[in-house]
């Protein structure tokens, strides 16, 4: 019915390809060092279970569309290593979806912290 090995051995398959992500991408570390910051964030503030919802979604969505961004520009370099026209719109337009994807979760963030900055602000 399910053979576990094998979905063990996918879960491996994605693990490694997160490390080499994080490893060999800058914009991953990026990444990596705004998801520290905002989870961090979120503890101090202490934010409510919907609030956490919201920061997830948004986390995962950038660091779904960096990985997916970072897959198609290794497939167009494989397939097309010399400079071409459309090589480049391709991988502007998968940088572009990242670039979406991280100035709308800029944009979750403040609408989730700016209500609880208030409580720190010396008004």
């Amino acid at each position: 019915m399910f053979n576990f090995k094998k979905i063990f051995k996918s879960f491996g398959y994605a693990g490694h390809g997160i490390r080499q992500l994080i490893r060999h991408e800058q914009n991953a570390r990026v990444h990596l060092l705004a998801t520290i910051v905002v989870v961090t964030a979120g503890f101090i503030v202490g934010l409510d279970r919907y609030e956490w919802i919201g920061i997830c979604i948004a986390i995962g969505m950038v660091w779904s569309a960096e990985a997916f961004n970072t897959a198609i520009e290794k497939l167009v370099d494989l397939f097309s290593p010399e400079r071409h026209p459309q090589a480049g719109l391709v991988k502007d337009l998968a940088a572009g979806g990242v670039l979406i994807c991280a100035v709308i979760a800029v944009c979750i963030a403040l609408f989730i912290f700016t209500p609880h900055l208030y409580d720190y602000l010396p008004l």
